[in-house]
């Protein structure tokens, strides 16, 4: 059945840095931080989390639903998407902003600096999770990073709407305040964040990982740790779930995207989230092997590896 997939559509500008962000950087001169980076090469790509979202799961054979926005620069991007053969109705197309940008410089040991522009993504939130009655094969669904006020209105609108959801807090966590944080995951099924975000979450709502799987309404918490796998918190318990080697290290762009695209699969399913986990990261070892989130190669067939 249809995964509904909340969050942001956007061209992603890629960068890279051949040294280190932390030999530019003095930590006792931050307040007063100014430095370049010289980056020889740029790339530009598909990008945004809910498109990102969307290559994977419809590669590995589900069917996501889009409910972002984009500008009058988006049309090409929405024929693609149409293209994959994803739902596209549910995609706004604003008239005046652009489509969001996202600018990421990567160096040698795949930390990221990004900016982002949030464009037409700042008018997310004037498309609507459908209700009850009018569309119910959604069997469940993704609240990506996206506009803030998009993200709130849809998290409560699934709610509403009976759809199970993941919440994907990701670079717009400092957006919502520990009660925010609090409310959407009193409304969540399952949270997914990497290890930073994981302690900025418990920092801002005074819930560890722990505390958070083991509220009534959640039925697993997942922090991702790059390529040492990641961890799952079920009850109060953590399981480790081991990385997948990549053939090479080119690019980290979007290997979290591919890894929510796996939960969603697996979980619309029934499989077990470790399962959902071990899919994940082998997602996230074939994209991370490829430059841009949208130009790796999944053979269905590893579904029957996990």
């Amino acid at each position: 059945m249809p995964a509904l997939i909340c969050g942001s559509l956007a061209f992603d500008t890629i960068t890279t840095f051949p040294g280190r962000f932390a030999e530019q950087i003095l930590p006792e001169q931050v307040h007063i931080l100014n430095v370049s980076f010289l980056v020889p090469t740029l790339r530009r790509e598909w990008g945004g989390c809910a498109g990102n979202i969307a290559y994977n799961l419809q590669a590995i054979g589900g069917q996501p639903v889009i409910l972002a926005a984009v500008g009058v620069d988006g049309s090409e991007y929405v024929g693609r998407v149409a293209g994959w053969g994803a739902d596209t109705r549910l995609i706004h197309r604003d008239t005046v902003l652009h489509t969001a940008q996202c600018h990421i410089t990567t160096d040698r040991d795949n930390n990221q600096i990004t900016a982002f522009h949030p464009g037409a993504m700042s008018h997310a939130h004037q498309m609507k999770v459908p209700g009850r009655g009018e569309r119910d094969d959604l069997a469940i669904g993704i609240i990506a990073p996206d506009g803030r006020d998009a993200m709130w209105q849809h998290a409560h609108q699934m709610h509403e709407a009976g759809i199970p959801f993941i919440f994907d807090p990701g670079q717009q966590l400092p957006q919502f305040n520990g009660e925010e944080h609090r409310e959407i995951i009193g409304l969540a099924r399952w949270v997914a964040v990497n290890d930073y975000e994981a302690r900025m979450l418990e920092e801002r709502t005074g819930w560890s990982p722990q505390a958070i799987s083991q509220l009534p309404n959640i039925e697993g918490m997942v922090v991702t740790l790059a390529e040492h796998g990641c961890e799952l918190w079920i009850r109060g318990e953590r399981t480790a779930v081991p990385g997948v080697k990549a053939e090479r290290v080119l690019d980290p762009t979007g290997c979290g995207d591919a890894f929510r695209a796996a939960l969603l699969y697996g979980l619309e399913r029934g499989w077990k989230l470790e399962r959902c986990a071990a899919l994940g990261n082998r997602l996230g070892s074939l994209k991370i092997a490829e430059r841009g989130p949208q130009n790796h190669a999944i053979d269905p067939a590893i579904l029957g590896e996990v």
